[in-house]
């Protein structure tokens, strides 16, 4: 499982959302169709680590704002390759999850105070929790 303060979930989205006002939309992971499927949202990404990043587009040599699951910081756990490999799976990935959704998801709990993202062969999970 991962987890991400909902102050940072906030903060990545409104960020998409200013990065593709500004810089002509949004962008598409792989596997969806260009010109067609573009829409809010985030980006869950698992390479070095494990991270939340938007999804909106960006000005030549502009860095996306990342954020990472807490228990997959290169920076603080030193354990988080084998966390990554456990949870995430050995190999590189992108999982969309779309803005609308996490506000509501949000907007339903204001108490909580992380986001929770647990994976499975065939499924994603996300729940709101207060810690």
């Amino acid at each position: 499982m991962f987890s991400i303060s909902v102050t940072d979930v906030r903060a990545v989205i409104t960020r998409g959302r200013i990065d593709a006002f500004m810089n002509g939309g949004f962008r598409n992971s792989h596997g969806l169709s260009a010109g067609k499927d573009e829409r809010p949202g985030l980006w869950l990404v698992g390479d070095e680590g494990v991270y939340i990043m938007s999804n909106g587009k960006l000005a030549e040599d502009q860095r996306p704002l990342v954020v990472y699951a807490q228990e997959c910081d290169p920076k603080t756990n030193p354990d988080y390759w084998h966390y990554k490999r456990q949870h995430f799976g050995g190999d590189d990935d992108v999982e969309f999850l779309d803005a609308a959704v996490l506000v509501k998801l949000i907007d339903a709990a204001p108490t909580a105070t992380h986001l929770t993202i647990a994976m499975a062969d065939d499924a994603l999970s996300l729940a709101l929790v207060r810690r």
